[in-house]
């Protein structure tokens, strides 16, 4: 292998460090830079922080546009692909989502990735992908060849900026991840019981730091940045497992020894204000923070106790999330006329169905924030309370202490509310009582669990609540789901596959549109194809006809019919519209929405 690297640098070009004058000059003679432009960037005085900086950075800040490309400007992704071609290695960009950090970490020090501007991204069994911006670099190749252990190396070049980002990030974690392991674990000084956790900045790998805290901070954020609904902690019998789930689709992150895992999960407890001691039983709590971009976020925070240790599952509410419209839900046309209608109603109740996360929260939370005017009081029980909205008055089901959903909207009715909202109707109790508050004036919304909209109204009959209550007091339903949408930066026209396009159809018959799109994967989506979620929705208004088929013996399949004449649409001809927009595929609708079983 050396003898290999030996003949390979014989036959390169000398070693060359890429400088700010010297990357000026190459982009000037191109064309890409005017000279004016090269001398006044090199003259211009550059502060501490520049002085660290990689000259494609430094460049890169000046935001100039490139004489070259009509339009086409001289950022830090132009720059890059331009070192890229100068080199003739491939670009990459990082994922840290994809990069064992353990295994990267180990390849090499801190000090010598530093030293060097490297860093290992993929490290296989007989190769080592290693990510440089000083791609004319090569005296550290021979040096690492020598502990790699017949492992060869591929270069590739990267965003440097990213380069410093991720190196700092996967030392730092490691480096704390290894001296919490090793010190034994004395969490006595975690003693923060503020509801605004503070994330601190990371601090270099040779810091001496709080070490569980500095992997909680690095969690938090990476999680934030990653665009994550939730966090999961699981203790296994040799490590910890940490994911994300992103888009609906979870990801692993990172494996944690079984005892910094269990201080991990002890200091986020901690913070959501739980029994630190108490590791039998599964417990809730809460903790309010920053994203990077220093908005405050919520996280839900919930145990459970494994076989291995406590379980620990954050999930994350973003508060933008109230501000998003209808239409970025993913609810227009007819669904969003038919919708405001029911929720503009003075009485009655409004029900959304579906499983666990399919959006009914997100629906409902963004449903509240367009009716809470100063003219009117919101009033919510929920079970937990997973936002916190100034506009709403939000109650907390609280079983321990006879605090219920049923008690709960009868104290809310005592509070002079105009709109109700309950989190859950799980029993006859909470039925009668969110029924008693429509029939007196007031407008409830509230969720339940079925498949479909048409099996709200039997899953009420099959509470026990009587058909002409029902008929009297629901003003409609709507299912949902949640699909995955394809990225638009890669999204590729492809021909209809008839086969899955008459399954979806199934039973209904429907021309398939000319063309449809497929993922591809690109470095904005990680190569998965698809990015962020809509929703698919499926109203049923309680139309007169509706209201005659809802009798003690109601037959779910008549209503479903009744409803498909009415113009009500299955969650698969909502999921059919979309594929055909070219907003998500077939796949994804046969994945989350079920099948109509009108025939």
């Amino acid at each position: 292998m050396a003898a290999v690297d030996q003949e390979t640098a014989e036959i390169r070009a000398p070693e060359k460090l890429i400088e700010l004058r010297s990357a000026l000059d190459d982009l000037v003679r191109e064309g890409h830079v005017g000279q004016r432009d090269a001398e006044d960037i090199l003259i211009a005085p550059r502060s501490q922080k520049q002085l660290q900086m990689h000259p494609l950075e430094v460049i890169a800040d000046r935001e100039l546009d490139d004489r070259l490309i009509d339009g086409g400007a001289i950022d830090l992704e132009m720059l890059t692909q331009w070192l890229c071609d100068a080199s003739g290695q491939p670009g990459v960009r990082i994922d840290p989502l994809k990069v064992n950090v353990n295994k990267s970490t180990e390849v090499m020090s801190y000090a010598f990735a530093q030293r060097h501007n490297i860093l290992a991204i993929d490290v296989r069994d007989d190769v080592v992908v290693i990510a440089s911006a000083q791609p004319f670099m090569y005296q550290w190749e021979g040096m690492l060849t020598q502990t790699l252990r017949g492992r060869r190396i591929e270069r590739v070049v990267t965003n440097p900026a990213d380069l410093a980002r991720y190196t700092l990030e996967f030392y730092s974690t490691a480096r704390s991840v290894a001296k919490a392991s090793a010190e034994g674990l004395h969490l006595s000084h975690v003693t923060n019981f503020e509801q605004m956790l503070e994330l601190g900045q990371l601090k270099s790998p040779e810091a001496n730091d709080a070490h569980i805290v500095n992997i909680v901070d690095w969690l938090l954020q990476y999680a934030f940045d990653q665009r994550a609904s939730d966090i999961h902690i699981e203790p296994r019998r040799e490590k910890g497992h940490v994911r994300f789930r992103i888009d609906g689709v979870m990801h692993p992150v990172y494996d944690l020894p079984p005892a910094v895992s269990a201080a991990v999960v002890s200091r986020l407890k901690i913070l959501g204000r739980m029994d630190v001691a108490e590791k039998r039983k599964p417990q809730d709590g809460r903790l309010k923070t920053k994203s990077p971009e220093g908005s405050e976020i919520e996280l839900r925070l919930s145990t459970l106790p494994t076989a291995f240790g406590e379980k620990l599952v954050m999930r994350i509410f973003d508060p933008d999330v109230l501000l998003r419209s209808f239409k970025d839900l993913g609810l227009t046309g007819d669904d969003h006329t038919q919708w405001q209608s029911m929720i503009h109603e003075s009485n009655g109740i409004v029900l959304v169905t579906g499983p666990t996360g399919s959006g009914k929260t997100t629906t409902l939370y963004s449903t509240l924030k367009q009716l809470a005017t100063p003219q009117v009081n919101v009033c919510t029980i929920e079970d937990p309370i997973e936002m916190v909205e100034p506009a709403f008055n939000q109650m907390q089901v609280q079983p321990n202490i006879e605090v219920t959903f049923a008690s709960g909207v009868r104290a809310l009715l005592r509070q002079d509310p105009d709109i109700i909202m309950i989190g859950e109707v799980r029993d006859l109790e909470t039925a009668e009582i969110a029924i008693q508050a429509a029939l007196t004036g007031h407008l409830v919304l509230s969720t339940l669990h079925t498949n479909d909209a048409p099996s709200a109204i039997t899953r009420l009959l099959d509470l026990g609540v009587p058909a002409y209550l029902i008929k009297e007091t629901v003003l409609g339903v709507m299912a949902q789901r949640l699909v995955r949408t394809l990225c638009p930066h890669c999204k590729e026209q492809a021909s209809v596959d008839l086969e899955a396009w008459s399954l979806l159809m199934k039973p209904f018959k429907a021309k398939p549109p000319r063309h449809l799109y497929t993922p591809v994967g690109c470095l904005e989506c990680r190569d998965t194809g698809y990015l962020g979620r809509m929703g698919l929705y499926e109203i049923l208004p309680m139309s007169e006809s509706i209201k005659e088929l809802t009798t003690s013996e109601a037959d779910i399949s008549r209503l479903r019919r009744r409803g498909l004449k009415d113009g009500m649409r299955t969650l698969r001809l909502a999921g059919a519209q979309k594929v055909g927009a070219g907003l998500t595929t077939i796949a994804e609708v046969l994945r989350v929405a079920p099948l109509s079983q009108s025939e």
